[in-house]
């Protein structure tokens, strides 16, 4: 029992730590909710199935792929170049730094434009639709991601509540 407590202790940190990845960046959002169902599967009260836990598997190696495609996606679909998709990496950097929490949401948007501008010489316009773009892309990697996250913790909540309540 003590052993399960541990295993549930750490697998509701590993979910709330997940959550944060999905904003934060560098930490690995649904890898940590996923190794949080796995904590979860490990107690002697949980078990959830091999096709659950490879379906869940699947989709988080999916979402971390996608992940790294959608903002690139979004960038070149407005426009961007490298220098605007490094921009937005330096940005998000800098950005998560010097001005967190915001940063996070400004940052890239901000070292986009400025990749853009430095690589095409002072073309506001192109420098914008980047940003724009570098933007957009970001919103929606990180929706998927929380989304993902969210219904593991579902899955994870509901399965200490059913195993511990009933």
């Amino acid at each position: 029992m003590t052993v399960d407590i541990i295993l549930l202790v750490l697998g509701s940190l590993l979910m709330l730590a997940g959550i944060i990845g999905c904003v934060v960046p560098f930490i690995p959002g649904p890898p940590l909710c996923y190794v949080g169902l796995l904590m979860a599967h490990f107690t002697s009260a949980i078990q959830f199935t091999p096709a659950f836990l490879l379906l869940w598997a699947t989709v988080v190696i999916a979402v971390t792929l996608i992940e790294y495609l959608i903002p690139v996606w979004g960038a070149k679909k407005f426009g961007g170049t490298k220098a605007g998709m490094w921009g937005s990496a330096i940005g998000l950097v800098l950005g998560i730094i010097l001005f967190s929490p915001f940063g996070i949401f400004v940052g890239p948007i901000i070292g986009a434009f400025v990749g853009e501008l430095i690589a095409n010489r002072n073309d506001l316009t192109l420098a914008l639709k980047s940003a724009i773009g570098a933007f957009i892309g970001f919103v929606l990697s990180t929706g998927l991601k929380l989304t993902v996250c969210f219904v593991m913790t579902f899955y994870f909540v509901k399965e200490i509540v059913t195993s511990f309540a009933g």
